[in-house]
């Protein structure tokens, strides 16, 4: 037996330290929380002092009980969860699940899995830093509390099953009022006039295009002024050319990262945080979620020696940044590299494509600032006050240019800057051809993932560990969902002047199409509504922003952590109470006119199901009729003629094998019905749907559903052995029951599976009860607060 045992969160990070030690340490693994807030219920004690219940999960017990045996035996316990609020309070949990003592453990921390970094941190231990443990703590209690108390509310006052979220909530507000910006957003079309001139000097042929000054507001406009410029001249009436430099961006940071990884390459918020922590744990990069883009001395060396050797010491210019994000917390280096002389890992591809990225960026913010030389010209026309401007960019010196350049969220419609040819003062200029264009100002762009994220960061709503749970957590309760949208065919129309003659023509474009964007669901949108109405503060984004402030204030031992919880729960309870005893249900409602055949009015709302639309009221002697909403349709914005058509289903298609097929629209969506089996409609419309195609569909269906079949019984006609996403399983009616471990189900007689249906447990929900797991609370003891707080405050705290 080793005489010191190491605890990390994985298996890769546990891997990858191992061999690094030496036959005194045996690293093993925790598998990531082993103890949290049970699933149901509050589990915390309001009347003393918040104290929260946890509870080893369930698929941690084995985990646990091995700790618990391998510690007993070792002399010394090392602690090297990850260095962040939420890693600390997993060492916190180890410490007391496995009933260690302060003898017995030392807490380490690095931001690098390298062995420099493993073996300094075992020569500088610390003890748990229980300030940090209650940052994360009191979040936890916090969200708790909130979500608890709200989502009740949600159930009674708008529909079952919905959840409410301190941050989340925050996260859908940001996109349900973009999203209401650009539905209001009034497009106002103009008229941008651009020319192209053939330069022949010399023998040297060449283009120069420029582009008006001013922009026309009517086509009218637009038309005189081409017209007026037939029997116009033009020449140059300034060059001014400008030296300028531009600087590299600072190393990344983890909302940097996501923004970045989602730009240059198609990655969302999670998948990123996914890809870098194998590339930490494997001892590639440093600590993935940070909010630095602070770089240790030794980095910056490290990449100015890279640089000098691949691209010469005129490119070395170091630099350290300084992080500007509110309420920035714990210290951490940015992401980075471990070994800035390795330009490339081994790994699965995306793990190389994300290295490649935090290599570049890291290596560009130590290098020299690309020099540049901007030219902008002006060209004078002779019968008109207006002058057309042309821009170029030389670049003189690429600097860091060489290796990275940022991207930009921003839809930019212009050209870009690029070289012009040799031009003078003076010099006269042939038109080629003079456009002018018709043109859509845009609204504000639909949220990303990523520019969420930065959105986020901006107003100091989550910290880096909160940023990709808060996006996949909102998707998950499809508050929001994240999709393309096709655009739509707009006309515009252009007029060109070429050899003396103005001609107009009429083009078409695509518009408003969308490429993974963030878009509210209803739900989402009357959820966010409510909440604003009634809970005001917990959606303001200063508000949100102060208490993640207040978590930080925990963190560094400034504030105690139950009576910010106190401050907040009391003025909040207040307005739950008076919330359920006052407030109306809300649907979302909008009456869109009567029907025409009943006279009964048409409601669009947010039923049991999900959105739907009505005729009549519960009030009326007949039931009202209904009928969901398509995917593409929202309460906010779905018309009265586009309602009174989802009444024309469910819509007979035709026949197949004499019996009807029926498309419709149901509680998961449309689908065609036929011979009493429902048959999904992923890509067809069921107001379009021909019989061909329903009759593939139904073909495919039954393939499928055929080669799920393992084993059928005579006696049961319901009773089926089918194969299943996590295996085999059993199969009558509804129900569904799992096999026993080691069974061929080939070989499973009729009598077996009655008795595996007869002794199956309960579903969960039922009222057996069942073992309470193992519990604590959170309250240290004073001599295990006392030891761990002196420890965290002296040389060895991290940074």
């Amino acid at each position: 037996m080793s005489k010191n045992l190491v605890i990390v969160e994985s298996p890769a990070k546990a891997k990858t330290i191992g061999g690094f030690l030496g036959d005194d340490y045996l690293v093993k693994s925790s598998f990531g929380h082993i103890r949290d807030l049970p699933g149901k219920g509050l589990h915390v004690d309001i009347e003393n002092g918040y104290q929260p219940t946890y509870e080893i999960s369930p698929d941690k017990k084995d985990v646990i009980k091995e700790l618990t045996e391998l510690a007993s035996k070792a002399e010394m316990v090392w602690l090297a969860t990850d260095e962040d609020r939420e890693g600390e309070a997993i060492s916190w949990h180890l410490f007391e699940a496995l009933g260690l003592t302060q003898e017995k453990v030392k807490r380490i921390v690095f931001h690098e899995i390298t062995k420099p970094a493993i073996m300094k941190a075992i020569a500088s231990p610390r003890g748990i830093d229980l300030n940090l443990v209650e940052a994360q703590q009191a979040r936890r209690v916090l969200d708790r509390l909130v979500g608890f108390e709200l989502s009740p509310i949600l159930w009674k006052k708008i529909k079952p099953s919905l959840s409410a979220g301190r941050v989340q909530s925050v996260a859908v507000r940001l996109i349900v009022e973009r999203e209401r910006e650009i539905k209001a957003f009034t497009s106002k079309p103009f008229y941008r006039v651009r020319a192209i001139f053939h330069l022949d000097k010399d023998g040297e042929k060449a283009i120069l295009q420029a582009e008006l000054s001013n922009r026309f507001d009517t086509a009218e406009e637009a038309e005189s002024f081409l017209k007026n410029c037939r029997e116009a001249s033009y020449q140059i009436g300034a060059l001014e050319t400008k030296p300028s430099t531009k600087s590299p961006a600072a190393p990344f940071t983890t909302s940097t990262l996501q923004q970045e990884a989602s730009r240059k390459l198609g990655f969302s918020v999670a998948q990123t945080m996914t890809v870098a922590q194998r590339l930490y744990e494997s001892g590639k990069i440093t600590y993935m979620r940070t909010d630095s883009v602070n770089l240790s001395e030794t980095a910056i060396s490290a990449a100015a020696v890279e640089i000098g050797r691949s691209y010469g010491t005129e490119y070395v210019e170091s630099r350290q940044y300084t992080t500007k994000s509110k309420g920035a917390q714990e210290a951490h280096e940015a992401i980075r590299p471990t070994y800035m002389n390795h330009r490339e890992v081994d790994g699965e591809r995306n793990e190389q494509r994300l290295y490649d990225l935090i290599w570049k960026r890291t290596i560009a913010s130590q290098m020299a600032n690309a020099k540049l030389e901007k030219t902008t010209v002006t060209i004078d026309i002779s019968n008109a006050t207006q002058k057309l401007i042309a821009r170029g960019e030389v670049v003189k010196f690429d600097g860091f240019l060489k290796v990275y350049n940022e991207s930009s969220d921003q839809e930019e419609e212009e050209d870009q800057e690029g070289m012009l040819p040799p031009l003078s003062v003076g010099q006269t200029l042939n038109l080629s051809q003079m456009d002018a264009t018709q043109r859509f100002p845009h609204a504000s762009a639909r949220y990303t993932e990523a520019s969420l994220v930065k959105k986020m960061e901006e107003l100091g709503i989550g910290r880096p560990s909160t940023y990709a749970p808060t996006i996949s957590t909102i998707q998950k309760r499809d508050y929001v969902v994240k999709e393309s949208r096709e655009g739509h065919p707009r006309e515009y129309l252009v007029f060109t002047l070429k050899q003396g003659e103005v001609a107009k023509e009429t083009r078409i474009e695509t518009a408003g199409s969308e490429k993974s964007k963030l878009f509210p669901t209803d739900i989402g949108m009357v959820v966010n509504d409510f909440l604003i109405e009634h809970f005001g503060d917990i959606l303001d984004y200063h508000f949100t922003a102060r208490i993640e402030k207040q978590f930080d204030e925990i963190a560094e031992g400034q504030l105690e952590w139950n009576k910010m919880i106190d401050a907040f729960y009391g003025p909040f309870h207040e307005d739950v109470t008076e919330t359920i005893e006052t407030s109306e249900k809300a649907t979302g409602e909008r009456v869109l006119g009567d029907d025409p055949e009943s006279g009964k009015p048409v409601i669009v709302r947010i039923g049991r199901y999900g959105p739907m639309v009505q005729i009549g009221t519960v009030d009326d002697e007949e039931k009202p009729r209904f009928a969901s909403l398509r995917k593409n349709q929202r309460i906010e914005d779905i018309t009265f003629e586009e309602a009174l058509e989802l009444f024309k289903l469910p819509r007979p298609v035709g026949q197949f094998e004499d019996k009807d097929v029926i498309a419709n629209i149901g509680r998961f969506g449309p689908y065609v019905m036929h011979d009493g089996k429902f048959v999904s409609l992923k890509e067809d419309d069921p107001m379009e749907i021909q019989i061909d195609r329903a009759i593939e569909l139904i073909l495919e269906k039954r393939k499928a559903d055929s080669e799920r079949i393992i084993k059928t019984f005579e006696q049961d006609a319901e009773l089926q052995i089918l194969k299943g996403r996590w295996g085999p399983y059993l199969s009558h009616g509804k129900n569904n029951f799992r096999l026993p471990k080691d069974t061929q189900p080939e070989d499973l007689t009729y009598e077996q599976c009655v008795k595996i249906m007869e002794e199956a447990p309960p579903k969960k929900g039922g009222k057996k009860e069942t073992k309470k797991a193992v519990t604590g609370t959170s309250k240290p003891t004073s001599k295990t607060k006392a030891k761990s707080k002196g420890k965290a405050k002296g040389k060895g705290k991290s940074s």
